[in-house]
């Protein structure tokens, strides 16, 4: 399902992605669709969203309550149409491309680092300088603790993966010995 959400939501995220760019408001669709995102997340209202409870007009009043005054004419008018279309539930993934696209257009990465124990600020920017070295963008790491690594660590940046963690070379062993 989450390609199917992924397949579902890119017309969508780069629809919003053009026009924030050509009205230079990138920011605050960021912060738009995050509002949003957050919302459909929420287990009570994504449980309204699949259920055919609410018809379109009220789902369409709930949303944009929801989004109250934060909600310019354009946003309102996405919500709108993800209501008439039904693709509410999307609105995260949605929001994930977007911000995907926006960190291209800016020249960053959001980079996601998992490590067996809490990584120093100095290790970190060594990550950081490193990657950046490589792939010629600013990077922005996001760090998480994961002692199911062992040791090492795990770095996710876009759809590069470096997986430097002793469960990951454990598992490629395994893999090699055909265990």
């Amino acid at each position: 399902m989450a390609g199917d959400a992924t397949t579902i939501a890119r017309p969508y995220a780069e629809a919003i992605f053009a026009r924030a760019v050509e009205t230079d408001k990138l920011d605050l669709w960021s912060d738009i669709l995050d509002l949003l995102a957050t919302a459909a997340e929420d287990p009570a209202l994504s449980g309204l969203i699949a259920s055919p409870k609410l018809d379109t007009a009220q789902m369409t009043d709930l949303m944009l309550d929801i989004g109250g005054a934060r909600l310019s004419d354009e946003s309102q008018n996405l919500v709108r149409v993800l209501v008439e279309n039904g693709r509410l539930s999307v609105l995260p993934e949605i929001a994930s491309l977007f911000e995907a696209r926006k960190a291209e257009h800016q020249g960053s990465l959001d980079v996601q680092v998992k490590s067996a124990f809490s990584l120093q600020p100095a290790q970190i920017q060594h990550i950081a300088d490193v990657l950046k070295r490589k792939l010629g963008r600013e990077i922005n790491i996001t760090n998480e603790e994961d002692p199911d690594l062992i040791g090492g660590f795990h770095v996710r940046a876009g759809d590069m993966v470096i997986d430097g963690s002793v469960s990951g070379q454990l598992s490629q062993l395994a893999n090699e010995l055909g265990i």
